[in-house]
Order: structure tokens, then sequence, then C-alpha cells
């Protein structure tokens, strides 16, 4: 079966936007209802923004009205009405035109959502540039203003798998980084303690300078 893109973050929106059934939440994005149940009740994916998916085409209101009427009725996805991007071995991602001023949206989601990912990152991403990042994140881009942040996979910029790539790759690169330093903290803490006991040692008593002549 078919799944929506970012599948808990649509249980969150669907459960928090709509009244139909745990199990018709859980069957449409593929999860078991004691854990949509736990979305309803604030035990998981607390922080998680949740994804409309009637905005990004995945499901029709229509559709959500039928299965309103029918708690046995299950919500049947909706064939994607922009393409999904495809994977590219080199270079920064190729951005369709029509969704490219959507792009500083995206950059404005992923600093907000995820700041351990490096410029680098959101550039292969979503094929923008530096400098774009810089006036995003500075507020100094000429639309500053009217920017919104808005999930890159809902506007159909990259692809969850993806995004989650990228994510892991950064969030493993902060471990890494925090545990060196760390390490560090630890050596120089055991060489200042080092240094300090040697001070507090006494000094050894000096050799008397010239032997007592014969008498």
């Amino acid at each position: 079966m078919t799944l929506p893109l970012m599948p808990k973050a649509t249980a969150v929106w669907l459960v928090e936007n709509t009244a139909l059934t745990f199990e018709q939440i859980a069957e449409y994005c593929g999860l078991h209802p004691l854990e949509v149940q736990a979305i309803a009740d604030g035990e998981v994916a607390i922080g998680i923004q949740g994804l409309d998916p009637v905005a990004s085409g995945q499901l029709s209101r229509d559709e959500i009205d039928r299965c309103l009427t029918d708690p046995n009725a299950r919500l049947k996805i909706a064939k994607p009405s922009i393409p999904h991007p495809t994977a590219k071995t080199k270079g920064a991602r190729y951005t369709p035109v029509a969704k490219r001023q959507d792009r500083p949206a995206a950059i404005a989601w992923l600093i907000k959502n995820y700041p351990e990912l490096g410029d680098a990152q959101i550039c292969k991403l979503i094929g923008t540039t530096k400098s774009t990042i810089s006036a995003v994140r500075e507020k100094s881009h000429w639309n500053a203003h009217n920017i919104k942040p808005q999930n890159p996979v809902g506007l159909g910029i990259c692809s969850e798998a993806d995004l989650t790539k990228q994510i892991d790759l950064a969030q493993a690169r902060a471990g890494a980084v925090h545990a060196r330093a760390e390490k560090q903290a630890r050596a120089e803490a055991r060489a200042t303690a080092a240094a300090e006991t040697a001070k507090a040692e006494p000094a050894p008593a000096e050799a008397a300078s010239e032997e007592p002549k014969p008498q």
C-alpha cells in the first residue's frame, strides 16, 4: 500500500483536524491504532508539526467526508499532483521553475526545525545557494517579511527519504563533535589536576654541595 509523505506528521494533522477514527488514520498512515491513540493523547509525536495531506494533494476533502460518514470505510490516497523528485548522484538538486519561489520558505523551515543541518546539506536538499540560506537566516532576504516556514517535502521540493538521510547525518555529526569536545575537556581536566598535584608536592632535599674536609 502506498503511504503518504511523512506518515506520522500526516497522522498528527488528521488527529487534530478531523474526527476520523484511530483505525482509519492508522491504516491510511501505515501506523498502529495504538500509536495514533498515543498521538491523540499527546504521548508520542510531541513537537512534530502536522502535515496537511489535503494541501499537499495526497487526500481530498471529499474522501475525508466519505469516511467520516462511515467509520468502516478506509481512506484512499490521491494520486500526487506533483512529480516526486529523482535522486541525483552529483551536484545540487534541480528544482522545477514553478517550485523555486517556495525555496525560501523551505529554507526557513529547515533552519527552524533542524538547526544542526549544514548549509551544504540544505543546498543539496532543495537546490539553493549558500548566499540565499544566509539571507533567509539573517532575515536580509528581499522577501523576508513574506517568508513563512513550510516543509520542503510537502512543497514537493525534496523527498522524505532524502530529508531523513540528511537529518540523520547532521545529528550523527553533531553527536561526534560533542563526544570529541567532552573527551578533550576530560583530558584538559586531568592535565590541570596533574599540574596542581605536582606543584603541591614538596621538593626533594638538595644534597650538600661540599663534602667535609679531612682533619
